[in-house]
């Protein structure tokens, strides 16, 4: 492949315990991206129809960027480039992949791969030190040095893992719509739970980048992403940034780097 990119199309594809997002560039503008359910037991021939329907209107990519918290997923993943996309260049991030980002964990393989991707594209956009909030399955806080490194971070349970955990475990609770109540004081059931939801997320992120800038003695860029992200920062105070296309614009700093 060339070094340039203009006119390039490049196919990412992060696959989340949740949902799966698909996106495709046009050189390095973000052409197309949609959001589906991740199905962990999808087989390649049924992802490979997926996304020829995703890419009917799109132009054939000139290469594929994938990254999968889900190893069943992954693995049908591969059967797909292999019999769908035999001559197309494909990155799948993973031990051995280049990205650039110095991992300072204790076990640099348990390091999510959405988490690095994350990182490197906040580290590329917002410089550091920056901290990445990430809405998902679980609340993730990945914290990059000034430097680009990756020092750790925090995981929480998710907002929609406490939704379903409140509704399953509470005898007269029940799946209620993360929205803005009347009242911080909930004057029903569906609105005490959409306070405690909405504005104790919030409080969670605050207080975890409060104490994740104490142990920097910085103050960071505080990107937020993830599905759910629009439902909770407008409450938040310490994010700066949104962002919700990090971890495809992060796909696509990958495959650049690993262009032959």
């Amino acid at each position: 492949m060339t070094d340039s990119v203009e006119g390039r199309v490049l196919l990412t594809i992060d696959v989340g315990n949740t949902n799966t997002v698909v996106g495709v560039f046009q050189g390095d503008h973000l052409a197309e991206s949609w959001r589906v359910k991740t199905d962990t037991r999808a087989t390649a021939d049924e992802l490979a129809l997926l996304l020829r329907g995703l890419l009917a209107d799109s132009d054939v990519p000139d290469g594929i960027a994938a990254c999968s918290t889900v190893p069943a997923v992954l693995h049908e993943l591969r059967g797909v480039f292999a019999r769908y996309y035999p001559s197309m260049p494909a990155v799948i991030v993973e031990p051995g992949v280049k990205t650039g980002v110095p991992l300072l964990y204790d076990n640099p393989r348990e390091v999510g791969a959405d988490r690095i991707v994350n990182s490197l594209a906040a580290f590329h956009l917002y410089g550091g030190p920056s901290v990445v909030v990430d809405f998902g399955t679980s609340t993730n806080f990945d914290v990059v040095s000034s430097k680009g490194e990756f020092l750790g971070g925090a995981l929480a349970a998710g907002i929609e893992i406490t939704i379903d955990a409140l509704a399953a475990r509470g005898a007269r609770l029940f799946k209620v719509e993360l929205a803005r109540p009347r009242s911080v004081i909930g004057k029903s059931t569906v609105e005490a739970m959409q306070s405690g939801l909405l504005y104790g997320f919030a409080g969670q992120i605050d207080g975890m980048v409060r104490r994740i800038s104490e142990e920097l003695d910085a103050e960071p860029a505080v990107i937020a992403t993830g599905g759910l992200a629009q439902l909770v920062i407008d409450e938040c105070e310490t994010v700066t940034e949104y962002e919700p296309d990090l971890t495809l614009i992060g796909l696509r700093l990958v495959f650049d780097r690993n262009r032959i």
